[in-house]
């Protein structure tokens, strides 16, 4: 296969669409929260600077956006907003002048690190799934991505068009600095899975029919609460997954469980014996209060101190969407405070075998409240380790990840919290270790060996064309709305 086709239809024209996202957009598995009135004005200034600078510039609107100085511009903005509010315990360190220097903006926003992305989603539009659906469905019809041109050719269900395999690759690895993805799977029963193993498999002979090689890896869905999932576990195994994908929250029955319970001692020890010692545990982001309990994080202090020679990755870091974080509460008994004090009652140091992923506790926390996502960090940080601390994402639920991964490259934790909380600076070789290097350990690879098998494929020289005329969306998959998110729970089965 050639270098990925690219739309030449301009996504955005006018220029509509900021390139850092700071929306209502869920990932399916927590109820969009509204935008307050200071957010909604944190849009605004953005807008109205992009307008500002992009006149300045004598671009276009959209040009600018899409551009390195509109990042910068847009990261600013926020600052200003959130510092009008006292949300200033955090930051995006930019210089004030990258707004209108696009060199200086490129190398304070351009690609440096090795980025492995180790949560990624990518629902089949035409999966197995979808045959069960009444003939009057529309799955995902109201995602805001579902409405490309695509959309307009024959065909019930053209739109799901939009939401391809060629698109995914497009949002990963040419609208972000991505080099490396593990695919992941959201909760599901057998039947209803909206994304099978043998479909992650040739959505992942994408990328490799483009003769990339580790560009993209996959999980395996396991539920050890539903039967047959345990039993299955060889197989994926040899499939050649990397990790097993858990959701304690989560039962066919509506019933969760702890992984120290019998079953997922039983799941642990099926997987020591297949051999895939890396555990991907969802925490936090409690589906509802009848999962609330089993989305805790009391377990992983136990279960990771029984079984030290397996990696046990917790995902979105236990963070309970909505919650504002401050200093280390050992009085708190959930979120990120509850997995701190999991590990510190159990003996587990920190950069041993429990790793704190980000997921969409970055993406809610960094946008919406630098200060909680300064403490959010500097925990775990302090209490995790510097080099147990994962990147990832949770897209394309929320469309490319560039502006994340431009958040994370200038966000800095303020003065005041590091020197009052002891919460470390978070310097380059800190976001380098964060945005790829810490994944490299659990996974076994080595970048320089990625690099060396990346650099000239497909994928590499897409990106070099691609830069030429880039057409970014700066759009989102997930649900906005109370509406869209019941669909999506509905349709997929997210959740109990």
């Amino acid at each position: 296969m050639s270098e990925t086709p690219v739309s030449t239809v301009d996504v955005d024209p006018e220029g509509q669409r900021l390139p850092i996202k700071l929306d209502a957009t869920s990932n399916g598995e927590f109820a969009p929260v509204p935008l307050d009135a200071s957010l909604r004005q944190a849009n605004t200034l953005a807008s109205e600077w992009a307008q500002r600078f992009a006149r300045r510039l004598n671009q276009s609107r959209r040009n600018f956006l899409v551009s390195a100085c509109g990042a910068a511009s847009t990261l600013l903005a926020f600052n200003a907003a959130h510092a009008r509010v006292g949300r200033d315990g955090g930051f995006f360190d930019i210089s004030q002048e990258a707004a209108l220097e696009p060199q200086l903006a490129a190398a304070e926003l351009g690609k440096q690190e090795f980025i492995f992305d180790v949560q990624g989603h990518f629902v089949n539009p035409t999966g197995a799934w979808t045959r069960a659906l009444p003939a009057a469905a529309k799955p995902l019809a109201e995602m805001p991505n579902a409405q490309c041109a695509l959309a307009k050719t024959p065909g019930d269900r053209s739109y799901l068009k939009c939401l391809s395999g060629d698109e995914f690759v497009k949002d990963v690895f040419l609208d972000s600095d991505t080099d490396i993805m593990v695919l992941s799977f959201v909760p599901s029963t057998r039947e209803g899975e909206p994304l099978t193993i043998e479909e992650a498999l040739a959505t992942q002979d994408i990328v490799e029919k483009m003769e990339g090689t580790k560009r993209l890896l996959l999980h395996g869905r396991v539920n050890p609460n539903q039967k047959g999932d345990v039993e299955d576990m060889e197989r994926l195994a040899k499939l050649g997954v990397v990790a097993f994908k858990t959701y304690t929250q989560w039962g066919p029955d509506g019933k969760g469980f702890f992984m120290t319970d019998d079953v997922g001692i039983a799941f642990v020890e099926r997987a020591r014996k297949v051999g895939v010692r890396n555990i991907c545990i969802h925490k936090g982001l409690p589906f509802g209060q009848k999962s609330y309990e089993h989305s805790t994080s009391r377990d992983i202090g136990p279960i990771a101190k029984r079984f030290p020679d397996v990696n046990f990755l917790i995902y979105h870091s236990g963070y309970v969407i909505g919650q504002d974080e401050g200093p280390y509460d050992p009085q708190r008994t959930d979120g990120i405070d509850a997995l701190v004090t999991s590990v510190l009652n159990a003996g587990v140091k920190p950069n041993s075998n429990v790793y704190a992923e980000l997921g969409s506790t970055w993406r809610f926390l960094s946008m919406r409240d630098p200060t909680s996502a300064a403490h959010a960090m500097g925990k775990l940080f302090k209490y995790i380790g510097e080099d147990n601390v994962l990147w990832g994402t949770d897209s394309i639920w929320y469309g490319s990840p560039q502006d994340q991964i431009q958040a994370f490259r200038t966000f800095q934790i303020s003065d005041a919290l590091r020197e009052k909380h002891g919460y470390p600076k978070i310097t380059p070789a800190l976001r380098a270790k964060v945005f790829g290097l810490n994944a490299t350990k659990p996974y076994h690879l080595s970048p320089a060996d990625i690099r060396r098998e990346t650099e000239g494929d497909a994928v590499a020289r897409s990106r070099v064309a691609y830069a030429e005329a880039p057409n970014p969306s700066f759009a989102t998959y997930g649900p906005r709305t109370r509406r869209e998110f019941l669909n999506l729970r509905r349709w997929h089965g997210v959740g109990p």
